[in-house]
């Protein structure tokens, strides 16, 4: 229950400031500051860290003619390492210009994300404008409209990824400190503000809540509004069904039942319009994707660099989509799949949603022709509930978060004093190795299940239903610690 008592790292870091917490310490004294409070106060501070690491790309200058503009001069966003594709998508995607997403076409095409995503997007261009209507008439600060706009985006954001944390805290609330690993987690600090994820974590974290909490209905109206906004949640429907069989007994399966029909139905409900109203438009996302070649940040790439191998389809000319590529990616999802599904339906004990999903979405995130930086995100709280155990955590998250740093280096170009590519292809090789890492510890904590000391086993329905976690008072706690080992605890 205490995590100088159980968490190997902080009984480690305890030693600095006198050593684990003692037998006859009072606590749970503090009427204000309860751990929900503290651990909110974290992840702000952490949010308004990742905010000025950003900032940077968000300064002005006057251009000869006297127009203010924003100031990337240089390669700022490279040097400085504060790039976030809500700068360039603000006029890329016709925002600046009034543009509706997918019926409006922009440059070469469509708004190329999903649709909850798109209109993400749009209200908050349709925000800045009433705000820099407002900064005209009001004494209100201002700057150019795009610099309005990421920051009305970030607003957003940071409220989404308060909520992650909060849903964690409420998932494990007899291992608060689990939040605060979210919370305090370097790839929040650098990829919060780097795109539009945070919102499909949210929407997916809140989807296990309520997986837990017995509704399945929301559950599952939570995660097709995750996945019109990115499609990652689609892949939590596995392990839902699979845990849903081994807990049939318990009418497991109808709630995973409840829960795939709702998600499908809220996914179908927000893009049929879309789909209906403008068919080219709200294709552009699938289009796009087939398209897209290998990223370089993706193990098949990688694997073209080092070896000189030219891929598995080739040349291609501009606009071919890599068919090749991607039935071997299909493929090998289908592999994950099949693994997934027989190591959950042959476990000794009913894994846990979140512990099948981490494995499924890590497996996707590997064999995926596209990994990008922001999409680690999507693992944060699936591994922090799949596998409590910070070493191992902090070590993935500070790994992948730093593989941040070659990758805005080397887009500067050796010749502009940054680096080649095989620095930064290495720490994608180095990240992959560490994410195989995780998933073997997973594998291994659900083939043989150890109890942990302190651990909340559920996040979801690895055990008996859960009951309404009661907030122990001062006293009972202090008795609790008074008397028994921190090993019984």
């Amino acid at each position: 229950m205490i995590p100088s008592w159980t968490e190997p790292l902080a009984r480690s870091a305890s030693r600095t400031v006198g050593g684990p917490l003692g037998r006859h310490a009072l606590v749970g004294r503090a009427r204000w500051w309860t751990p929900l409070r503290v651990v909110l106060l974290l992840a702000v501070v952490v949010l308004a860290a990742s905010w000025l690491g950003k900032a940077a790309c968000l300064q002005e200058y006057r251009t000869p003619d006297g127009v203010a503009a924003l100031d990337w001069r240089g390669d700022r966003q490279y040097v400085a390492m504060c790039y976030s594709d809500t700068v360039p998508l603000y006029t890329a995607e016709g925002l600046a210009d009034d543009a509706v997403p997918y019926r409006d076409p922009h440059g070469e095409g469509y708004m190329e994300y999903p649709v909850l995503t798109g209109f993400f997007q749009w209200i908050n261009a349709q925000l800045t404008d009433g705000w820099v209507w407002l900064a005209e008439r009001l004494p209100l600060p201002s700057a150019l409209d795009v610099v309005v706009y990421f920051d009305v985006t970030a607003f957003w954001l940071a409220a989404a990824w308060l909520t992650v944390v909060w849903a964690v805290l409420t998932l494990r609330p007899e291992r608060p400190w689990d939040a605060a690993l979210v919370a305090l987690s370097p790839l929040a600090l650098v990829h919060v503000f780097t795109n539009f994820d945070a919102l499909t974590v949210a929407f997916a974290t809140g989807a296990l809540l309520a997986l837990r909490r017995d509704r399945p209905g929301w559950a599952g109206v939570l995660l097709g509004l995750g996945a019109a906004a990115k499609l990652y949640p689609l892949l939590l429907l596995l392990p839902v069904l699979l845990v849903g069989l081994r807990h049939r007994d318990r009418g497991g399966l109808g709630r995973a039942g409840a829960t795939i029909g709702t998600t499908l139905g809220t996914w179908v409900l927000v893009n049929l319009p879309v789909a209906v109203l403008w068919p080219p438009g709200w294709s552009e996302f699938f289009r796009l994707s087939g398209e897209r070649p290998a990223d370089p940040d993706s193990v098949w790439y990688a694997l073209s660099w080092f070896t000189g191998w030219a891929g598995f389809d080739g040349p291609l000319p501009p606009g071919a989509a890599p068919a090749v590529l991607n039935a071997v990616v299909l493929g090998l999802m289908v592999l994950v799949v099949a693994a997934v599904s027989v190591l959950a339906l042959r476990a000794p004990r009913p894994p846990a949603v979140a512990e099948l999903g981490f494995l499924v979405v890590a497996g996707f995130l590997l064999v995926n022709k596209v990994w990008s930086p922001q999409f680690s995100l999507w693992l944060v709280p699936l591994a922090v509930l799949a596998l409590p155990r910070w070493r191992p955590l902090l070590a993935w998250m500070a790994v992948d978060a730093l593989v941040w740093v070659p990758r805005m280096l080397q887009y500067l170009g050796t010749a502009n004093k940054g680096l080649p590519m095989e620095p930064f292809l290495l720490t994608v090789l180095l990240r992959d190795a560490v994410v195989v890492a995780l998933c073997v510890l997973v594998v291994r904590q659900i083939l043989r299940p150890e109890p942990v000391a302190g651990q909340d086993p559920d996040p979801v329905w690895p055990g008996p239903r859960p009951r309404p976690a009661a907030r122990a008072q001062p006293d009972a706690l202090h008795r609790r610690v008074h008397a028994g080992s921190p090993i019984r605890e």
